[in-house]
């Protein structure tokens, strides 16, 4: 994906000729090794990334599309808006062989679009905390992936390149549980509660590679992840857009939105009922056996 060009002149002359091209030729050099020099300065990954987070969370949503292949070999997908800092996204979900969903998450609460209406509701509403903490996951969100590459020395500049038509800078780099563990520790620029989150959602994945393209203007625009932990690998491409113009992520109307416990209430209420109902029909088939055999007539249980 990456190419280099590089021009190569040399003069040769006799006598004072000679002696003024050798000394042009030291000039370029010079200039050459400098420029070099002042690239990898303006590219050094540790401050690149570092730079693209900061203005990134600035932003607090962009536009997403994401494509995974799961551990189990599937496909599926993501389409919308992403939120962070609480995390958050409205994004139609793509499975499969399933039909698209609609979800919207805000901090722990998602809201989960339904098939059909649900005693008249369309949504449906789930808490993601436990115990009154936090839920810990993965947002898969541009500040997040960039959260995981604060101060990794072990991430390298690749190079210049177009990525989707977009001019970036490509970084790339392994990474290890330990190395994602320490992120951020030296740069030190994330809220320290977002820094215990992190680590605390990183600490089950074993091995992390990562290709990250930032865009001219600082953002960005594509990261391809591979996430291996003890369940196995899965590989996401992710494509970022609309810093900053993407629409903040709302919930749903109220009066649409139905809560979890309040369903779950409702389908065990249902099936008591039916326990009810079965009780109830093997009772009177009970006592219409008994009624047929007192008539002298074959029962209807053997």
């Amino acid at each position: 994906m990456n190419s280099a060009v590089r021009i190569r002149a040399g003069v040769a002359m006799a006598g004072a000729a000679l002696l003024a091209g050798g000394l042009t030729a030291c000039g370029a050099a010079g200039g050459a090794g400098g420029g070099k020099g002042a690239d990898a300065k303006a590219h050094d990954p540790v401050e690149a990334v570092k730079a693209s987070y900061l203005k990134t969370v600035a932003a607090k949503f962009a536009k997403a599309e994401l494509s995974t292949v799961g551990k189990d070999g599937r496909t599926s997908g993501q389409s919308g808006t992403k939120g962070w800092y609480p995390s958050g996204h409205d994004v139609v979900l793509k499975g499969d062989g399933e039909p698209d969903s609609r979800s919207i998450m805000m901090g722990d609460t998602v809201y989960s679009q339904l098939d059909k209406p649900l005693k008249g509701k369309t949504w449906m509403q789930m808490d993601l905390s436990k115990d009154g903490k936090p839920g810990v996951r993965l947002n898969e969100d541009p500040a997040e992936y960039l959260a995981m590459l604060l101060g990794q020395e072990k991430l390298t500049h690749v190079g210049a390149e177009q990525t989707d038509g977009i001019e970036a800078q490509h970084y790339k780099g392994s990474f290890t549980n330990a190395d994602l563990l320490k992120a951020d520790e030296s740069t030190r620029v994330m809220e320290e509660k977002n820094r215990q989150y992190l680590h605390e959602s990183v600490k089950h994945i074993t091995a992390f590679e990562v290709d990250l393209w930032i865009g001219a203007d600082g953002y960005p625009v594509r990261v391809d992840s591979s996430s291996t932990d003890d369940k196995g690998t899965s590989k996401t491409t992710a494509k970022f857009s609309d810093f900053g113009r993407a629409p903040a992520v709302q919930p749903p109307p109220a009066d649409q939105v139905v809560t979890f416990d309040a369903v779950m209430k409702g389908v065990d209420a249902d099936l008591e009922q039916v326990d009810k109902d079965l009780a109830q029909a093997d009772k009177d088939l009970e006592e219409a056996d008994k009624t047929l055999r007192d008539a002298g007539l074959p029962g209807l249980r053997q």
